[in-house]
């Protein structure tokens, strides 16, 4: 349990534009996984800063949080078109995973945004909401579906356990509601195998740069070095949506391997800042996934060191 005084000195870091991303990067994870009111307005100073990325990271971890108390200000920067769309569509995420019905109508209002990534997240948050409304998710806590391996508060339950192949069939076709695709994105993910793997790495190839954005995401998370390929091409391709790119990089510095090392290695100095510095911090996570360190949100050991 940390002090107040402590969540202070953490939030001080985290604000502070003048220290290394990667630090102040370590800083909002440590102060996510304390939680509580202090830590929320610590977490919501900062979405003034000038690194999208750090602002992405922000709203992904009001969302995680899942406390209502992140609403207000997920709302203001939904709604603020002056921030960026992968911003805005990370705070519209945050919304859908903090689960509380009284932000529904906004939702619907914003499925109409004219930014595309904040339309479809927004409907997809809407997809959730409603989802959790009608009790369906007592299908997962009544075991019809894999126990989830994952942590995270996802933007789509994963469908009923099938096959790879009819997952993937359901993943890659454009014609399904992009909420019964991402059920099976997460399905699949859950499955965990190789074949999960390849058939996400399809994913990448969709047209829907959200829909592309989320699949780096998840096999960031499976972590599995069959990834690795799909994943440095997204990172490589001339044209692709920073944000799809950004997640890529993410992912390959999850994963930790020689490989991913090399690629990150050679885009840190990406012309796109967002790419550039998902580098640097996927760099940073690298080092961690191949040290002895107990815990990459280390800014509270580093306080009581």
């Amino acid at each position: 349990m940390a002090s107040l005084e402590q969540v202070q000195a953490i939030g001080e870091v985290l604000v502070d534009p003048g220290l290394d991303l990667t630090r102040r990067f370590r800083a909002l994870f440590t102060l996510r996984n304390l939680g509580g009111a202090e830590a929320i307005m610590w977490i919501s100073k900062a979405f003034t800063d000038d690194s999208v990325l750090l602002k992405h990271e922000l709203a992904y971890c009001l969302g995680q949080m899942q406390d209502k108390q992140a609403i207000p200000t997920l709302i203001d920067v939904l709604k603020d078109t002056q921030q960026e769309p992968m911003v805005r569509h990370e705070a519209g995420e945050a919304l859908g995973a903090i689960g509380d019905p009284s932000v529904l109508d906004l939702l619907k209002e914003y499925s109409q945004d004219p930014v595309i990534e904040v339309a479809e997240t927004c409907q997809l948050a809407v997809h959730r909401l409603e989802w959790l409304q009608s009790g369906a998710e007592k299908e997962l806590e009544n075991g019809s579906t894999k126990e989830i391996p994952y942590l995270s508060i996802d933007p789509a339950p994963p469908a009923a356990s099938r096959s790879v192949s009819e997952l993937r069939s359901d993943l890659l076709n454009e014609n399904l509601p992009l909420f019964t695709r991402y059920r099976a994105m997460f399905a699949l993910r859950n499955q965990g195998s190789e074949e999960a793997v390849l058939a996400l790495g399809d994913g990448l190839q969709c047209s829907s740069a959200l829909f592309r954005h989320e699949i780096g995401y998840v096999l960031g998370q499976m972590q599995h070095p069959a990834a690795i390929p799909a994943l440095s091409a997204a990172l490589e391709r001339p044209g692709e949506n920073p944000m799809v790119r950004h997640e890529a990089a993410e992912a390959l510095g999850s994963i930790g391997k020689e490989d991913c090392l090399a690629v990150l290695q050679r885009y840190r100095g990406d012309g796109e800042r967002v790419v550039k510095e998902s580098c640097e911090v996927a760099l940073d996570m690298l080092e961690y996934e191949n040290s002895n360190q107990f815990h990459y949100a280390d800014e509270l050991a580093r306080l009581q060191g």
